[in-house]
């Protein structure tokens, strides 16, 4: 399953009818409250999740371009990374998007 195609459904209960008299404006604001707060975790859950997929293709491609294990890569390419005070994510799309190794990456010896 895709991670674009997922619905969200919540497994709220009712809160359109009040408990108790009075309280029903207070359990709608909750329900939008909480509504929000799931909305924007699924949305950093999804950016995280692509930022992975993308470091991972970047391990792939740079463990065959040098005959290095993954982890090897992974290592080659956190290292480059904090080498070069650049985000992990930004490298490994340089390396995926890019038929040359970039240059803040040091082949190993």
């Amino acid at each position: 399953m895709s991670v674009e195609s997922h619905e969200l459904r919540p497994n709220l209960r009712d809160v359109s009818r009040p408990l108790v008299e009075g309280a029903g404006d207070g359990a709608v604001d909750r329900l939008q409250e909480i509504v929000a707060s799931v909305l924007e975790e699924n949305e950093q859950l999804r950016r995280a999740l692509r930022s992975r997929i993308v470091i991972e293709q970047a391990k792939g491609v740079l463990a065959e371009r040098y005959g290095l294990a993954i982890e090897d890569a992974f290592q080659l390419l956190r290292t480059s990374s904090r080498n070069h005070r650049m985000s992990i994510h930004a490298l490994a799309e340089s390396v995926v998007t890019s038929r040359e190794t970039p240059p803040q990456i040091t082949p190993p010896a």
